[in-house]
This record gives C-alpha cells, sequence and structure tokens, in this order.
C-alpha cells in the first residue's frame, strides 16, 4: 500500500483498467501512454482533497464499474473536482464516442443546447444532473475521486472525439471538435521525463491551457498538482510547494496575481511557462528576477489552433522567421491577423457547420494582431477587444504593457469609457507592487510618471485619459484579465 497521505492507492495485477479492446484496428488511447504500472509507479494526480496514483488507474474504475454502459456513447463531463474529471477522461478515452469537457463555471442554462448539439446521450458527473438532459432519456453516471476494483469487459476501441468549449464571455459557448492526437501534437515523448518533474498548473484542465499541460503529466507519466476553484490563491501556492512542484503554468495575469503573494516564496520551480495572454516584458522580467534559477518561458495556443510555438528567450514576441516558416505549423500574417496551420488545430466546430474553422488554404484565423518590428513580431492584441477612440485603433493590451514597464507597477488593465465625442476614451486601473503606496502624495507622482511614459511613447488617442490605483483586478475564469468598459 502507499504510503502517502489522502492517496486512493490499489494494489495487484494490472489488467489495462479491467478493459479487453476488441476490433482489428488497435486505437492508441491517453490511457495507454501509462504502459504498465511499473512504468508510471512515481506519477500521481493530487488533487485538493485527494491523491491518486496513476498506476492505480490501471488498475482501476472511478466511474463505478459502469464503463461498459459508457461504450460508444457521445457523453458531458462536468465535475466540481478537477480530479475527478481527470481520472474520468483517462477512463473514458477510447471508450467514448464523444467527450465534451465541460468547465464547472459554464452556466447550467447553456448545458441543454450544448448538448442537443453534441447529441450527448449520457452525462458524467460529480454532482446530479439528471435534470439537465430530457426526463428519463440521458442517464447520469457518477465521477469520484476515488477508484474501485472492477470486472474486466470487452469493447470495440474508437478514436474518441474531446470536444472543448470556448471561452467566450457573453452568450453560450462554442465547440470544438479536437482528437488526442492533435491534443498531443506539441508533446515531445521524452522531454518532460526526468524521475524529479513535478506538474503544476493555475489552470482548469477542462480549457485548454490546463488540459495541456494534463496531458503532458500523463505521456511523461509525471505527477500533476491539479488546482480547486474552491481553493485559496495562498493554499494552492503551499500545496504547490509541499508538493515540490517543478513545472509550472498560468496565464500572465494568473503569475501577476501570485506575484503579490507572499506565498510565492513556498515554490521554487525550474520551469515557468505563460500563455493565453500577451506576455509583455515586464511579466518576463519580474518572473526571472523572483526565480533566477527557472527557465521562463511563453507559449502561444488557442483552442481553435492549439499549440503554435513556444518562446524560451526571455524576450516578449517571438522571432520574424516564425513567420513562413514551412513545417509542422505553419503560420503568416493577413490583415494584422495571426493565421495557423498544423495537424494541432480543431477538426470543426460543433453544431455550427455553417461557420468554417480554417480558410480555404487551411489555415485558422486566430484573431490575435501582430506587428514586426525588426527580426521580432509583437502582440498587440484581440481584434474584438479594440478601442475606437474617434475612429483611430486602440489595442489595450499595447498600452498595457507599456504602463507595467513602469518598476512601480505590478499590472494593469486598460479599457474603455463612453465619451460623447470620441464615441470612447482610455482609460487605465494600475495595481502597484507591494511596496509602494499611494499615501502622503505618492500617488499623484506615480499617475504623472506612468503618463509621461505614456506619452512620450504613445499616439496621443492611446494615451490613458484618466487613471486610477486599485488593489486588485477582476480575473476570469479561464484565468485571463477580466475586462469591463464603463
Amino acid at each position: 500500500m502507499c504510503d502517502k497521505s489522502n492517496c486512493n492507492h490499489l494494489s495487484g495485477p494490472s489488467d489495462c483498467a479491467g478493459c479487453h479492446r476488441g476490433g482489428t484496428t488497435r486505437v492508441k488511447s491517453l490511457c495507454d501512454y501509462l504502459g504498465s504500472p511499473s512504468d508510471c509507479a512515481g506519477g500521481y494526480l493530487w488533487g485538493a482533497q485527494a491523491s491518486v496514483s496513476l498506476s492505480d488507474v490501471l488498475l482501476g474504475t472511478s466511474l463505478g464499474g459502469r464503463r461498459s454502459e459508457l461504450s460508444g456513447r457521445s457523453i458531458l463531463l462536468r465535475t466540481d473536482d478537477p480530479l475527478a474529471a481527470a481520472l474520468a477522461m483517462l477512463e473514458l478515452d477510447g471508450i467514448a464516442r464523444r467527450l465534451v469537457i465541460c468547465p464547472p463555471d459554464v452556466p447550467a442554462q447553456h448545458l441543454p443546447a450544448l448538448m442537443a448539439k453534441a447529441d450527448v446521450d449520457a452525462i458524467v458527473s460529480d454532482r446530479d444532473l439528471r435534470h439537465v438532459g430530457p426526463a428519463g432519456v440521458t442517464p447520469c453516471f457518477r465521477a469520484r475521486c476515488a477508484l474501485s476494483r472492477c470486472d474486466a469487459f470487452a469493447f470495440d476501441a474508437c478514436a474518441t472525439e474531446w470536444v472543448l468549449l470556448t471561452s467566450g464571455t457573453t452568450g453560450a459557448p462554442k465547440m470544438l471538435v479536437h482528437n488526442l492526437a492533435a491534443l498531443t501534437g506539441a508533446i515531445k515523448w521524452g522531454q518532460f521525463e526526468a524521475s524529479d518533474v513535478v506538474w503544476g498548473t493555475f489552470y482548469d484542465i477542462r480549457r485548454y491551457g490546463g488540459l495541456q499541460i494534463f496531458l503532458r503529466a500523463i505521456i511523461g507519466r509525471r505527477p500533476l498538482v491539479l488546482p480547486h476553484a474552491g481553493e485559496s490563491p495562498t493554499d494552492h501556492l503551499l500545496r504547490l510547494g509541499a508538493r515540490g512542484v517543478t513545472h509550472l503554468s498560468g496565464t500572465p495575469t494568473h503569475w501577476r496575481r501570485a506575484l503579490m503573494n507572499t506565498a510565492l516564496r513556498a515554490i521554487a520551480p525550474r520551469y515557468i511557462r505563460l500563455s493565453g495572454e500577451v506576455a509583455d516584458q515586464a511579466i518576463l522580467n519580474a518572473l526571472r528576477s523572483f526565480f533566477p534559477k527557472a527557465i521562463v518561458g511563453h507559449a502561444y495556443a488557442s483552442t481553435e489552433a492549439g499549440v503554435g510555438f513556444e518562446v524560451n528567450d526571455g524576450l516578449e514576441g517571438f522571432p520574424s522567421d516564425l513567420i513562413g516558416r514551412k513545417g509542422d505549423v505553419e503560420m503568416k500574417v493577413q490583415d494584422g491577423s495571426l493565421r495557423i496551420r498544423s495537424n494541432r488545430t480543431a477538426s470543426r466546430w460543433l453544431g455550427e457547420e455553417e461557420s468554417p474553422l480554417v480558410d480555404p488554404e487551411g489555415f485558422v484565423d486566430s484573431a490575435d494582431m501582430v506587428e514586426q518590428r525588426g527580426n521580432r513580431c509583437y502582440f498587440l492584441g484581440r481584434r474584438s477587444g479594440v478601442i475606437n477612440v474617434g475612429g483611430l485603433k486602440v489595442y489595450p493590451e499595447e498600452v498595457e504593457a507599456l504602463i507595467n514597464r513602469h518598476p512601480s507597477v505590478l499590472m494593469s488593465c486598460v479599457r474603455s469609457r463612453r465619451n460623447p465625442i470620441t464615441g470612447a476614451l482610455v482609460v487605465a486601473d494600475v495595481v502597484l507592487r507591494q511596496h509602494e503606496s499611494c499615501t502622503n502624495g505618492k500617488g499623484k507622482k506615480l499617475e504623472l510618471e506612468i503618463l509621461k511614459i505614456c506619452r512620450e511613447t504613445l499616439p496621443r488617442h492611446k494615451v490613458p485619459a484618466a487613471l486610477r490605483f486599485v488593489a486588485d483586478l477582476a480575473v476570469a475564469q479561464t484565468g485571463k484579465m477580466g475586462r469591463s468598459n464603463a
């Protein structure tokens, strides 16, 4: 038996999770990457309340032994606990026809429409969701954070469709169809298999950024410290430190907020990964200063386009020679927007057949605007996030990157404010570093310094008309900056 606390550990011979795959064509599932129990003996999924050994995943079930009833189904996976979701994903890939991975913050009123579009005929959850589907039609199966013994059953293995939800801020989310090969296309076998690697993430693993880290841990057969929405940032950091995390990922906003927390000193990662938002030079420098022995890298990825590239040279932006380069991932810039073509992209929208995902040449329009300066390309911001000031465009991220250069600034959020003359004005909320204060006239001095930097660098219409110092900034469930316009 395992001597680790809160660990549901089994013992006994492996029976490939109690399954015998039928058919003549071998389909490699996520669970197959674990190999045998001895191959993944050092791997764990560490949740906030419980933990499971990866070797035990090959020996039991978290679904109460009811996998035979789920074979070939289109399944909605919605759990509160990410550990329950992780175990279900491992168990259902290769068994389910389709797996719709639903983050817990998706409003319940959207579920019936999502289920109808995805032809869902079963729900796997750690809560009672029988009321969501048509009465008596959609069975609900219990997902658990513990494993139990199960009998073997024969089934025809299938290439499960992984359906991920977009992170739109308004309305019902859209669904994108991936397969396991596309989701794991950027993961190099053996890249993170050192015996002491421990993965951690600020992301929810039900979203693309967190799912990438979950897959890296599984393929590398290494431990992963899972976040939990009900856990305080301090408790999460302390738990990451207690588990000895070595590789940690999150959005730039995740990392800026972590830098505000004294518990950050509990961890000493040697690899730091940023993605999901523009990583400006200020946050890269701040992390390199706080963790001088760590590699600080940022990756470009999206739910639609998959993983595009990763940059580990400590500089914002990316080398311009990546544009037009032939290979597994091809990129071009058209109308200022980054376009990506690769086998890592989603295959299609689900239930949105009238909206093609790729252009006639197979490129996905990322809607992320870039600008080349010398031998470097820089992200300006999202096309949809542009502020129109009297007909002139302002990308909030461009202004934020400049404000964040001030040594007293930890992070900022630039947004629009309605104006009867220009239509909109640029305003900024600014969070100062812990040692800084706005008292005794210091706030006005800092405001003038920041605005001076903006006026010396930016065109007049991009300079904030108002600047406000705040204690914190809103963060969306995705870990990205929560932007609301006044």
